[in-house]
């Protein structure tokens, strides 16, 4: 049923939850999870400027879904973290639809929570448009 699970992750608290009801969901089911990180353009820039090389911006970015990936890898579900670029609303419905996933699993708030007050929540973009079932985790 929920073999094939989505989790969008920033590094924040909501994320780390969702990370970890998507690991009961997919033990349950004996699913797999696809994590995606979404870089989106203001954070690129600032990252860059912040950044002395590559591979520094990669391994920062790597540092924010480090608690996420440990609890992956302590549990016996097979896993894969994807680094996206985009708006993280439609960027993450636009990979789920493509990549037909059973379910997306996402936090109700992250990191930004300007955007949130100012644009909608990305969970709430997400949970209109993705053509699967979305678990949304406070």
């Amino acid at each position: 049923m929920f073999q094939k699970i989505l989790v969008a992750a920033d590094g924040s608290k909501h994320s780390i939850r969702s990370a970890e009801y998507a690991l009961e969901i997919a033990k349950k089911f004996n699913g797999k999870i696809d994590v995606v990180y979404v870089v989106d353009g203001q954070m690129a820039k600032t990252d860059v400027l912040q950044a002395r090389d590559k591979f520094e911006l990669e391994k920062k970015r790597k540092e924010k879904l480090k608690v996420i990936k440990d609890l992956l890898e302590e549990s016996s579900v097979p896993y894969e973290t994807h680094f996206l670029h985009g708006e993280a609303g439609p960027t993450i419905v636009n990979y789920a639809n493509d990549h037909e996933f059973d379910c997306v699993v996402l936090g109700s708030r992250g990191l930004n929570n300007l955007q949130t007050f100012l644009l909608g929540s990305v969970s709430h973009k997400v949970a209109k448009r993705v053509d699967c079932p979305v678990l949304i985790v406070k």
